[in-house]
């Protein structure tokens, strides 16, 4: 089971980290995604990292701004949001599984729940 949380208002310009914690087993060795989803729109991939953490993938909305990360110790992914701008407001999910297209959120076999990210002034 996945949990993601860390979401919360922030300003243009502002940091806010988002953590995916999984319960019942273990986040080694499967990809893990960010997909974030704002009102009115469709579904989007935000970033991927690899099983092993070697292999990192970013929309390229958010490239350059948002670092994707993995603590083994933690069973935990992290999702670094930096220079955050208006257009990030959305619901997050985090997901995991074994994708061809890491963008594509039916390749994914387990969601989390979401948090809701604000960025306004």
């Amino acid at each position: 089971q996945l949990q993601a949380s860390g979401g919360g208002l922030a300003q243009p310009g502002g940091s806010l980290r988002l953590s995916c914690a999984a319960s019942g087993g273990t986040l080694d060795y499967i990809f893990i995604a960010w997909f974030r989803q704002a009102p009115g729109k469709e579904r989007e991939g935000v970033s991927c990292i690899s099983g092993s953490g070697g292999s990192r993938y970013y929309a390229d909305s958010v490239n350059g701004r948002f670092t994707i990360s993995r603590d083994g110790a933690k069973n935990t992914v992290f999702l670094q949001m930096d220079s955050l701008k208006p257009e990030d407001t959305a619901v997050y999910y985090c997901a995991a599984g074994f994708p061809t297209t890491w963008a594509i959120g039916a390749e994914y076999d387990y969601w989390g729940q979401g948090t809701q990210v604000t960025v306004s002034s």
